[in-house]
């Protein structure tokens, strides 16, 4: 049986991100739910119960993929190598977003690029339309600078986030990646370069092999693991960032490795703003209402009046606190 909501339930699920008003704070992530449309599929669902929907990474061209395989399930998690497959940010503006229903939550764009210009040519694109808000894809290769990822270098980051800034005046959303060295210092640079919030964390590589052929399972080699695998790397860089953020006023989207309530809760507490779900909705396509209905149960036992007073409310042993 789903779980039924009060009005009062939604007012305590409702969160602030970067001036946008979230129904709840789970947001469906980039990759898990195309753009969009194919979550309105599922019976018995609502959506207006969703916080946000991060669309498909975006690129201005469009791209096939990758080699099959392309997904490949590991212990406690997935590993995944799409290769950004979509139909170009014009299509995606000219004829996928008319059919999204923007009255029942918000709609994020996820912008992709091999360049700088191309991240700025997307993210203008998408200005030009009814989307809440950009969200920035830096974990792309930079085929300019011999294929090193925008996101594991902070002046790179810096550069796409500045170009995306230009190009428009909707909030801006930096997705970190954790496959780089110092992911502070990464965020302090994404923020004086003018990002909005953060998206926290991205996938981290990974790679599986048959044995019996002896061959990389995935076409591309290596792929984006994700899934509860991830999740205490994940909450430690939220953690991390949190600190860098704070004194900003920088909300963070917390993510990598939801599969239930307690996760969520876990990254609320640990300086999450909202919660994004990926994964967990391959095999629990209605995993959001279950969160939302644990984070409810959470806030009656613990008498807090509403979700966002978690943001940020762990609590340090004395010897550690100031400490990143």
């Amino acid at each position: 049986m789903q779980p039924t909501f009060t009005e009062d339930d939604l007012s305590r699920l409702r969160v602030d991100l970067c001036g946008l008003r979230l129904n709840s704070p789970t947001v469906l992530l980039s990759g898990c739910v195309g753009f969009g449309e194919e979550y309105t599929r599922i019976e018995g669902f609502d959506m207006t119960r969703v916080g946000a929907v991060c669309l498909k990474g975006t690129t201005l061209e469009p791209r096939l993929g990758n080699p099959p395989h392309r997904v490949c399930e590991t212990p406690a998690g997935m590993l995944n190598a799409i290769g950004l497959q979509n139909p170009g940010a014009e299509y995606v503006v000219k004829t996928i977003l008319p059919q999204l229903d923007f009255s029942e939550t918000r709609f994020i764009a996820n912008v992709s690029g091999s360049t700088v210009e191309e991240y700025e040519a997307v993210t203008r694109l998408f200005d030009d339309s009814p989307i809440d808000a950009i969200e920035i894809n830096i974990s792309c290769p930079n085929v300019k600078e011999g294929g090193v990822a925008f996101g594991n270098d902070p002046d790179m980051s810096a550069r796409v986030v500045e170009a995306c800034r230009r190009a428009t005046d909707k909030p801006l959303i930096t997705k970190l990646s954790p496959n780089q060295t110092d992911i502070q210092e990464n965020a302090r640079r994404c923020i004086e370069a003018g990002t909005d919030a953060f998206a926290v964390i991205n996938t981290l590589m990974g790679m599986a092999i048959d044995i019996e052929d002896r061959s990389p399972v995935l076409g591309n080699v290596q792929g984006g693991l994700s899934g509860p695998a991830i999740k205490p790397i994940a909450l430690l860089k939220v953690h991390q960032v949190f600190q860098v953020c704070r004194p900003h006023d920088i909300p963070i989207i917390g993510q990598g490795g939801v599969a239930s309530a307690e996760d969520a809760l876990e990254f609320l507490i640990a300086g999450a703003t909202a919660v994004g779900v990926g994964t967990g909705l391959f095999y629990d396509p209605l995993l959001v209402d279950r969160i939302n209905r644990g984070i409810l149960d959470y806030l009656d036992r613990h008498g807090v009046p509403e979700v966002a007073q978690l943001t940020g409310s762990l609590r340090l042993p004395e010897a550690t606190r100031g400490c990143a």
